[in-house]
């Protein structure tokens, strides 16, 4: 049996910075562990190859976007390491960083592998052993610190331990829920996993027929079986076969994932202009000479007030949905029919039976309940030498880099507690 000073399980964002950081800082025989044959696969297959690795946001603001408990708890986090923090110290490795809209914060060179060839050599330079093809089947309390045992047989004594093996959301990457079972195993409390940051499904055929739109400017909210809204967020959409994608409804997908059953998403195309603005604008353009067709009145309503031009077979659907077709003319929508449309444009309802599951999710909900661990180090409280960081802990934030900014920050609290014991 062999004996290390600290074992960090999981080679993904949140493990490799933890070692990495922790051996900087000069904590000696640090072996990192990982099942899969490469080190942060999960990294290369984010933000489409591209990999968001942060926020342009604020730490108090990025951290509100991870709920009341969330955002309590990554204050220390957030703090040790606050968003434009974790950009220089990526440029100091060589990666340079550009700002993008929605608050995204990619690599400049427009590739997430130059992420992880970074973080990766920063790493092994700092005299990290990487273990791969190595997958964890067991983790036990042994007098003076943990024995892991590896598939295989192998086992390691260790004074320190940190999990960082994400939650069980794209299971091809590695992520496959291991930790849940250790940490019950443990006596301590799981926050039952679901997943988020997922495509919405919709069984309304109508969805189909406008796969491919997207809405850049709308704002979406999330109204359960019961007519009351638990959720809401101005997002771009994208329309699909079985359902809708893109920003919005994937955050959204958080709610729907932990509790299952029916919602209506009601996708306000018009976000900046009230109902009394678009009526106003709808009855002066019926005083237009030339008797101009609802189709085209609606297309230039619609590309004023939300910016954007909105395709001819959702405005047909939104004209259908009153009765009325896009040859209309503008004289023929009444008064009735006028407020009916005002109405779809301000809360276009799309029926929502679930989420594309963990098979489409980028993230968990889910993991280690906060309440567990110490949120000025992520040590464990009840559990001598164990540390747990990035997405095995109960936190999951919207799509923007969130999750990135999450997993590094509270890695670089647990290699900084770490690495002060060292010292002590």
């Amino acid at each position: 049996m062999e004996t290390r000073e600290l074992v960090v399980i999981g080679a993904g964002a949140a493990g490799t910075w933890v070692a990495w950081r922790a051996a900087e800082a000069g904590v000696r025989d640090v072996l990192m562990v990982e099942k899969t044959p490469r080190v942060g696969t999960k990294i290369l297959a984010s933000g489409g190859s591209r990999c968001n690795l942060t926020t342009t946001l604020g730490p108090r603001e990025a951290g509100l976007l991870f709920g009341t408990h969330g955002a309590r708890f990554l204050q220390s986090a957030f703090r040790v390491l606050p968003p434009l923090e974790l950009r220089r110290i990526f440029e100091g490795l060589g990666v340079a960083s550009d700002e993008a809209p929605l608050e995204k914060v990619f690599p400049r060179s427009g590739s997430a592998k130059d992420v992880r060839d970074a973080l990766e050599a920063a790493a092994r330079r700092a005299g990290v052993e990487v273990q791969l093809d190595s997958a964890v089947r067991g983790l036990v309390a042994s007098e003076g610190g943990w024995c892991i045992l590896l598939e295989g047989g192998e086992r390691v004594q260790t004074k320190r331990v940190v999990i960082a093996t994400g939650g069980q959301s794209y299971a091809a990457t590695g992520t496959t829920g291991d930790a849940y079972g250790w940490f019950r195993e443990l006596g301590l409390r799981v926050v039952e996993p679901a997943p988020a940051l997922a495509p919405l499904l919709s069984p309304a055929g109508f969805v189909a027929d406008l796969a491919g739109i997207a809405l850049q400017e709308c704002e979406l909210r999330l109204v359960s079986a019961k007519g009351k809204e638990v959720a809401r967020r101005r997002r771009p959409l994208l329309f699909t076969h079985v359902g809708v994608s893109g920003p919005g409804p994937m955050d959204l997908s958080r709610t729907v994932g932990r509790l299952p059953g029916n919602y209506e998403l009601r996708v306000d195309m018009a976000p900046d202009s009230t109902r009394d603005e678009l009526r106003d604008a709808l009855i002066e353009a019926a005083g237009r000479a030339g008797a101009p067709q609802l189709l085209t009145v609606i297309s230039h309503l619609l590309a004023e007030s939300a910016g954007e031009a909105i395709p001819k077979r959702l405005i047909e659907l939104l004209l259908k949905g009153v009765g009325l077709t896009g040859r209309a003319h503008h004289q023929s929508l009444g008064r009735a029919a006028r407020h009916q449309l005002i109405e779809l444009i301000k809360g276009f309802p799309i029926p929502i039976s679930g989420t594309a599951g963990y098979d489409k999710a980028e993230v968990t909900s889910g993991g280690l309940n906060l309440s567990e661990v110490d949120p000025g180090t992520c040590r464990v409280k009840k559990q001598a030498g164990l540390w747990v960081v990035g997405e095995a802990l109960d936190l999951d934030g919207p799509i923007g880099g969130l999750n990135f900014q999450s997993a590094f920050a509270t890695a670089e609290l647990a290699a900084c507690d770490i690495s002060q014991m060292d010292l002590e």
